[in-house]
């Protein structure tokens, strides 16, 4: 027994309850999106805006976005078959450690690679200077990209976890940074998130005036990492109409349901998932906003997500982690994403423990603010995209069967604690982002 275990081992553990929670999801199936996009291309005539026989540069990001590579490949077979030439470039600022051959690796665990897309996939770190906003902001963008006749931003509209606008996470945000690369990336967070808004929109009218940018593919998913709508808009209108489909997207991410937890018990965090590792618009702690419900006191957060590429930016928003995501955590990829975003608390690390077990009772021991009658308030989930099936603490029983998007599914379960102190998985589920199967058996 480890000092840690000594000095935790009186801390009791409450009993799990498994919990449905439902919200409004997104219904477009993966069998629907090239209908969607190719009835929309060819009805608006915006496909007639590119020359045949033109090459056309298409982005693709460092987030996971649900059915992105048939959304790209969607796009790509209908672009082709009216006889021009795409092909698809890693847009994205300093994911991948920073250097083009990361980059390519974040692409494939997408499954977009020259092999699944039928195009080259390419990606560079070389930028060409393009212009300037009038604010003296220097605009880059990505050398192929600058190559290219034309350039078709595809990308999630979401509100952003570290600052708020009219203009946050989507097409104006791609062109901004993802085809301004570590470079854009840099100059656009120089002032810090309080100026990113106004920044991201200003370089962003320099790339839509400076380049050929016939339309844009806007995706919106729901809570659960499902596709919700997608849509073409013209290059001319993609901050128009950005700014209403922001509205919608903001009315999808829920909190977590109840009005005050005191631990919040993340199995993973990743840059697949959110930006900040966790979303803060989930969890109700940002470092740049603030906090607000579900006003956490404790976050403990054991593993990194296999997709993060060992990036580990965003743990600082966490309070306590473990040895297996430390262990995990590649400081030569996950330090150029928070140098590059002026962000020094992104990487900082929180006290580390030598399993998931004493991460818990850490977590519960260190809690201040807690109703003593009443108990600690525990939520355990896999990560904030998987807000359908989680686990809440016996004590929070009531407050959600008050909420009828809630629905307890299961009886009250110990924490499911291997033989090295780590825990299992969420029973009786398991998850693949945003996709929740019934665990076998075994």
């Amino acid at each position: 027994m480890n000092i840690f275990e000594q000095l935790l081992q009186e801390v009791k553990l409450p009993k799990m309850l498994p919990v449905e929670f439902t919200v409004e999801k997104g219904r477009i199936a993966r069998e629907e999106i090239f209908p969607i996009l190719h009835k929309a291309l060819c009805e608006t005539g915006l496909l007639k805006r590119i020359e045949q026989g033109k090459t056309v540069a298409i982005t693709c990001g460092s987030r996971e976005i649900r059915n992105i590579d048939e959304i790209e490949r969607s796009v790509i077979t209908i672009l082709k078959e009216a006889g021009i030439k795409p092909f698809i470039f890693a847009a994205m600022g300093s994911h991948g450690g920073a250097n083009a051959q990361g980059q390519l690796e974040i692409l494939s665990g997408y499954h977009v690679t020259e092999e699944t897309m039928g195009v080259p996939v390419v990606a560079t770190m070389d930028t060409v200077l393009i212009g300037k906003t009038d604010n003296g902001l220097e605009v880059h963008m990505e050398k192929n990209a600058n190559d290219a006749d034309y350039i078709i931003p595809v990308g999630r509209i979401k509100p952003h976890t570290d600052f708020r606008g009219r203009i946050e996470s989507g097409l104006m945000k791609m062109l901004c940074i993802g085809c301004g690369k570590q470079k854009g990336a840099n100059i656009c967070h120089m002032h810090g998130f309080p100026a990113m808004s106004e920044n991201v929109t200003k370089v962003a009218r320099v790339v839509l005036q400076e380049k050929k940018i016939p339309f844009g593919i806007a995706i919106i998913e729901d809570a659960f990492h499902n596709t919700y709508h997608l849509e073409v808009i013209a290059g001319e209108e993609i901050e128009e109409r950005e700014a209403q489909l922001l509205e919608i997207a903001k009315k999808l991410i829920p909190v977590i349901p109840f009005e005050k937890i005191d631990v919040l018990l993340l199995d993973e965090i990743g840059k697949d998932i959110s930006g900040s590792g966790m979303d803060p618009n989930v969890t109700g702690r940002s470092a740049m906003l603030g906090v607000s419900k579900p006003f956490v006191e404790r976050i403990a957060v054991f593993a990194l997500s296999e997709k993060s590429h060992h990036n580990g930016c965003g743990i600082g928003s966490a309070d306590i982690t473990t040895q297996r995501f430390y262990e995990d955590m590649d400081f030569f990829v996950s330090y150029p994403n928070g140098l590059t975003s002026h962000d020094p608390g992104s990487m900082r690390i929180p006290p580390v423990m030598p399993n998931d077990k004493c991460a818990v009772q850490m977590a519960i021991h260190s809690c201040t603010q807690y109703d003593q009658a009443m108990g600690h308030r525990v939520v355990w989930m896999k990560n904030t995209l998987c807000l359908e099936h989680f686990m809440i603490s016996e004590n929070l029983r009531e407050e959600a069967e008050k909420n009828p998007n809630i629905k307890i599914c299961g009886e009250a379960v110990d924490f499911p604690f291997d033989e090295k102190g780590n825990l299992r998985g969420l029973p009786p589920y398991r998850y693949e982002y945003g996709v929740h199967k019934k665990a076998k058996d075994n």
